[in-house]
């Protein structure tokens, strides 16, 4: 592990993900956290864990980053003294809001999410048997935690290992204190008006594995609800007569 991002998810991690990648860095985000790592980050949120445990998780990960990896970026920096530690900051930081298309995976996912909600940011866990759901917003607490959260890593990370960093600085001050030449392109700006669920759905392997889980699970719901109007109506003459015949039988017509 060569990077930690503390920074809270809202705060340019998707744009920095894709600029440490650029700088040649095997980059765990959330949604990889979850699909390589979600045994053990329900073990850890549910029953804690140790330095061995997220020395074994990223033996073979250059940088982590997002939830709930900054939760808990100083017990990963216990398991890799050596890393820099990246805390993005921004002056207005917004609240995630998203919905999943129901499949298995998602439900999984689901389930994970809610789990991270309950313990990083104080908030009720969503229903993963549900077809959506949206995180419970409580402004105040989020905005308190938020700055709790920053003034714990800016007074207890290493100085020497630390850099503050808003996005809207550029290559300069990442690339020096990453000890990386700087790219001869623009900074890269993602989820630009919060289009980040559409640009997953789209790109992400794990995201169009749950649209084609869900795609399935939908036709099939769809062709056993066809086949049982088809029965209905095709049964249904048989069905009125055997009533008609029972009425007759019993005197009440």
């Amino acid at each position: 592990m060569k990077v930690i991002v503390a920074g809270f998810s809202k705060t340019g991690t998707k744009s920095l993900h894709i600029a440490l990648r650029e700088l040649g860095y095997e980059v765990y985000d959330f949604v990889e956290n979850f699909w390589y790592l979600e045994k053990d980050w329900n073990k850890i949120l549910t029953e804690g864990g140790s330095v061995d445990d997220f020395k074994r998780m990223y033996k073979d990960v250059d940088a982590t980053i997002d939830t709930p990896v900054y939760f808990f970026w100083k017990e990963i920096h216990e398991a890799f003294p050596d890393a820099k530690i990246v805390f993005t900051t921004r002056e207005k930081n917004t609240i995630l809001r998203l919905t999943f298309v129901y499949s298995p995976l998602g439900r999984k996912l689901s389930a994970l999410i809610g789990k991270m909600n309950e313990v990083v940011l104080a908030t009720p866990g969503n229903n993963p048997s549900t077809f959506s759901w949206k995180i419970p917003v409580n402004e105040m607490v989020m905005r308190r935690l938020y700055r709790q959260h920053t003034a714990d890593v800016i007074q207890n990370a290493p100085k020497d290992k630390l850099l503050v960093y808003n996005l809207k600085e550029g290559w300069e001050p990442l690339c020096k204190f990453l000890d990386k030449p700087v790219p001869d392109k623009q900074f890269p700006h993602a989820n630009i008006g919060g289009k980040l669920f559409d640009e997953l759905m789209q790109n992400h392997p794990v995201m169009q594995r749950m649209v084609k889980e869900a795609f399935v699970i939908i036709s099939l719901l769809a062709g056993l609800g066809a086949f049982g109007v088809y029965k209905f109506y095709r049964f249904w003459p048989y069905l009125s007569f055997f009533n008609l015949y029972k009425l007759l039988n019993f005197g009440q017509i």
